[in-house]
């Protein structure tokens, strides 16, 4: 990819040197303190109502080193890399809402090692990069990167890129209404339907990223030969089908929720063919 002329995106949020453990709270508090002493006043075993107490004490998170918000981030070539991509989708996404119409708030990329908490609960390196709409941020440890290219066969800048103009797909979906209804009609289906509802999803977001690249091409004329080839690697990398037979070695069509290797790719060439948000109409309605 040519980015060496590309500005950096200012809306990064470095949270990789924050160390979080999760654990359990060993404190009862002055209630759980009461409850005990009630037991023993009527004869209850103390040891069991404390046995119970702290089984259900809540999940909590203890910091090292608190996530700051809008910490600058540590320069290396993979952030500067990501940096300058997520600043040409500002650009590209900025002027395709204003010909729409509308404006277009730009999210904030979140950078972490491990686990992060996030507004939609806490944040796992193992769940890949995700997008949540609550806080309108993007969250990635950018281990999975290394994981696309060694583990999945997707190496490249552009299959990086993709990674990311995927996540600010979900992103175009949430400011244009579409993530909301599909998620308000999710709560009214059956589980089966709401798998299809959330590939929907996936595949438009897809659709979305190749319309970035489409326009980021035409316009900053940043890809070359071979880029989009390693684009389409990555999306096929991450379909449901292959990833199935990787992990568990067969394939379950019903638990799907993100479309198959064939889907994604097709979807993701569909953006990159028209240049046009209206071709990714991936719920046929």
């Amino acid at each position: 990819m040519r980015l060496e002329d590309e500005r950096e995106s200012s809306n990064i949020e470095d949270r990789r040197g924050s160390q979080i453990r999760l654990g359990r709270k060993k404190s009862l508090g002055l209630l759980g303190i009461i409850l005990v002493l009630v037991a023993a006043y009527f004869g209850a075993d103390p040891g069991i109502v404390l046995n119970l107490l702290q089984r259900a004490a809540p999940v909590v998170e203890e910091r090292g080193t608190p996530p700051v918000s809008g910490q600058a981030p540590v320069r290396d070539e993979t952030t500067v890399f990501i940096s300058k991509v997520l600043a040409n989708t500002e650009d590209i996404w900025r002027t395709v809402f204003a010909d729409m119409g509308q404006r277009y708030r730009e999210p904030t990329l979140v950078l972490f090692s491990g686990v992060t908490p996030s507004a939609c609960g806490m944040g796992q390196a193992a769940m890949g990069p995700f997008y949540c709409p609550l806080d309108q941020k993007l969250y990635v440890d950018l281990r999975f990167f290394d994981q696309l290219k060694n583990r999945y066969g997707a190496p490249g800048d552009f299959a990086r890129a993709y990674v990311l103009a995927h996540e600010v797909g979900h992103h175009v979906q949430n400011l244009l209404g579409i993530a909301g209804k599909v998620q308000s009609l999710q709560q009214r289906v059956r589980p089966e339907e709401a798998n299809q509802l959330s590939v929907g999803l996936e595949l438009q977001a897809d659709c979305l990223a190749g319309v970035w690249a489409n326009r980021a091409h035409h316009l900053r004329n940043i890809l070359e030969p071979g880029d989009l080839e390693a684009g389409l690697r990555a999306a096929a990398a991450v379909g449901d089908d292959t990833l199935q037979r990787r992990t568990q070695g067969y394939v379950v069509p019903e638990t799907f929720t993100h479309g198959t290797s064939q889907q994604r790719a097709s979807w993701f060439r569909q953006g990159l063919k028209s240049g046009d948000v209206r071709s990714c109409d991936t719920f046929g309605g």
